[in-house]
């Protein structure tokens, strides 16, 4: 009888933890091409000394695994957009992620960045990306 109590207390506590991990930034996440609606890439986000990166991991189109970001300015200058560092710099702001910085490599220009998980559908990640007043939403997709 201990054990099976055991055992439906500890599958009440995984119960518990899954929907706060759902609510988590953290993990891998499939871009989209808002544009054309093809997936892009995946891309992780993780903390580093207390602040929010995303890093390409994988690339989808397997005609673009050799991609550089040519447009780009400074250090990421004509280097593989994959394993390029393109979301920096985000910290905690309630339920969002903000104060950084997110760099659209195929452009070559850096915005402004705020990432959250959406209430709604757990599974999507809102990822915007502004100057000034003007932005733009994409939604990226749990990958892992």
């Amino acid at each position: 009888m201990k054990q099976i109590t055991g055992i439906c207390f500890a599958v009440l506590c995984v119960c518990a933890i899954l929907p706060v991990r759902a609510q988590d930034v953290f993990g891998k996440w499939k871009t989209i091409d808002d544009e054309t609606g093809q997936e892009k890439s995946i891309v992780e986000i993780y903390e580093q000394d207390g602040k929010v990166y995303g890093k390409v991991v994988e690339i989808l189109n397997k005609d673009r695994l050799d991609a550089r970001c040519d447009k780009c300015k400074g250090e990421k200058k004509d280097k593989s957009i994959l394993n390029m560092v393109i979301i920096e710099g985000l910290e905690k702001d309630g339920d969002e992620y903000s104060g950084g910085i997110i760099l659209d490599p195929n452009k070559g220009k850096e915005y402004k960045c705020r990432i959250w998980v959406d209430e709604e559908d757990p599974a999507k990640l809102n990822v915007r990306g502004y100057v000034a007043f003007l932005y733009r939403t994409q939604n990226w997709f749990r990958a892992d």
